[in-house]
């Protein structure tokens, strides 16, 4: 079943999330197994907020592991992933 994945950044930034992004988007293994869509924008008590949806609670932690350099030298606060059940994702 697909997940909905909220990731809190307290303290992140729009110019880390984009040097992560850019970052990423030049990995050899982009886009990752499992990944369906995302979005990110500021949270509104000065973080970032991503929401993913994936295939599985699994594939985004395989993909936490294969990213984690990356933000750590983009400067990137650590991560809190949440997850749900996503009953239906749809796309235009």
């Amino acid at each position: 079943m697909a997940v909905i994945v909220t990731v809190e950044i307290p303290g992140g930034t729009q110019e880390q999330y984009e040097s992560a992004t850019r970052r990423l988007g030049e990995a050899e293994w982009w886009p990752p197994q499992g990944f369906l869509a995302h979005a990110a924008g500021p949270d509104g008590s000065g973080g970032w907020r991503v929401v993913d949806f994936w295939e599985s609670e699994e594939d985004f932690l395989a993909f936490a592991v294969k990213a984690r350099p990356i933000f750590q030298e983009t400067g990137m606060p650590p991560i809190l992933p949440t997850f749900q059940d996503a009953v239906n994702v749809m796309f235009r």
